[in-house]
């Protein structure tokens, strides 16, 4: 059995084929497990979709036919050629995709590095896909391990502190614009649309400028549960008014879980101030023609803000790999001993059978009495696992499969490794 990743993220895609490939919704993630697990060759999946990444994660027999699989049913759900997507994805095999998901896990690998949102998005992709696709077994300790040294890069570095996040970049830059135009988010006015975890990230680092926040959601409950539980001063509007509210606001950040366009060229009005639209949503939520007075920004645009994070991260980020490097190190001599069990029990198997079949025969031709056979089993048992423990101990890091084919030979035994992770 293989590990295997197909990716596509913002190091190589653009937003565009994102946005077409994100599964934003519990039906098209089912579907994609469901197409993916369909094939025998692929006996786990789960798939992690966010606003820069869409990543397939698999255990497979072969690769290669995996590979194209995932490229077929992807196209399938996508309407994205399949050739088109082996040109744009990344894959990653076996020790490189263990690597590769605890980076993600670590937020090493993320448009904004150290954001703390990834390892909640991970668990809870791992969630769906073990209660719709049957995902346990080889992924479900991977995961595992990717969290645990999620955690680790956490604790043991700085990174994460002062989180960053998509969120927070946004209110950077309207806050590099307010400068430029001798202006500051301080006392400013601010439309924030959607009630979700990214609009109340966008919510909380403009009420630490404080800046006057207008919130709408299209259920009206949740914006009102949202302007309660972060205690700011936040004015709650009906969703109907968004026409009246986006030509009135000089600043408004588009945060919504939205699968099409809701701000449309319908919607502006000209206006005699300019205004500044960041939409942070994949797909996204802004479809506007080119218009005066009217600046919109995409997660990608937000690469330069993006390049001076990483910049001012690098030194942590050089350690976290390191403790990534140590949870890929951990991970595989874990699993080694997890594959040598079944050697191992094959070989005390042996030891037990043979030990019992020649007390039988001593019984039998008066070497021992009967009477003594409970206390005589003990003593064989002690003796065999006291030969095995050094083999078993060996075992534990020399599992491969040509040890395990030297063993069925030597000790005439099978080993069952059905599942044996490479």
């Amino acid at each position: 059995m293989h590990y295997l990743i197909a990716s596509w993220t913002h190091k190589n895609t653009d937003i565009k084929l994102r946005e077409k490939l994100a599964l934003n919704d519990e039906g098209k993630q089912k579907e994609i497990l469901r197409l993916v697990c369909a094939n025998s060759n692929i006996s786990e999946a789960m798939a992690l979709s966010t606003c820069n990444r869409v990543e397939i994660i698999v255990c497979a027999d072969d690769i290669k036919k995996a590979t194209k699989h995932i490229f077929n049913s992807l196209s399938l759900l996508s309407q994205v050629s399949p050739q088109i997507l082996q040109y744009r994805a990344t894959i990653y095999e076996n020790e490189g995709a263990v690597h590769h998901l605890f980076s993600v896990a670590s937020s090493l690998d993320s448009l904004v590095v150290g954001e703390n949102q990834i390892p909640g998005q991970l668990k809870k992709a791992f969630k769906f896909a073990y209660n719709s696709a049957n995902a346990a077994g080889g992924i479900f300790s991977l995961i595992h391990f990717a969290l645990k040294t999620a955690a680790n890069v956490k604790n043991l570095t700085q990174i994460s502190k002062n989180p960053v996040s998509v969120s927070s970049v946004a209110v950077i830059k309207a806050k590099q614009i307010y400068e430029q135009i001798n202006k500051s988010l301080n006392g400013a006015n601010a439309l924030v649309i959607g009630a979700g975890q990214m609009a109340s990230l966008v919510c909380k680092h403009l009420i630490a400028n404080n800046t006057n926040i207008t919130l709408v959601n299209r259920t009206a409950q949740k914006a009102q549960n949202l302007a309660q539980n972060l205690n700011g001063v936040i004015k709650v509007e009906d969703f109907s008014k968004l026409d009246e509210l986006l030509n009135s606001h000089r600043l408004i950040f588009v945060a919504t879980s939205a699968c099409e366009a809701i701000i449309k060229d319908e919607l502006i009005r000209p206006c005699e101030f300019r205004r500044y639209i960041f939409d942070i949503c994949v797909p996204r939520n802004v479809a506007l023609s080119e218009q005066d007075n009217v600046e919109v920004f995409f997660v990608d645009d937000l690469d330069e803000i993006v390049r001076q994070n990483l910049e001012l991260r690098q030194d942590q980020a050089n350690e976290a790999y390191a403790i990534v490097r140590a949870g890929v190190v951990e991970f595989y001599k874990w699993l080694k001993a997890k594959n040598s069990a079944p050697a191992i029990k094959a070989l005390r198997d042996k030891a037990r059978q043979v030990c019992e079949q020649e007390l039988k025969i001593a019984i039998k031709k008066g070497y021992l009495k009967k009477s003594d056979e409970i206390e005589a089993k003990k003593l064989l048992h002690q003796a065999f696992k006291a030969f095995l423990h050094s083999p078993s101990v060996a075992l534990k890091t020399l599992n491969d499969k040509t040890t395990l084919n030297a063993l069925e030979t030597l000790f005439d035994i099978k080993i069952k490794n059905d599942d044996e992770i490479v």
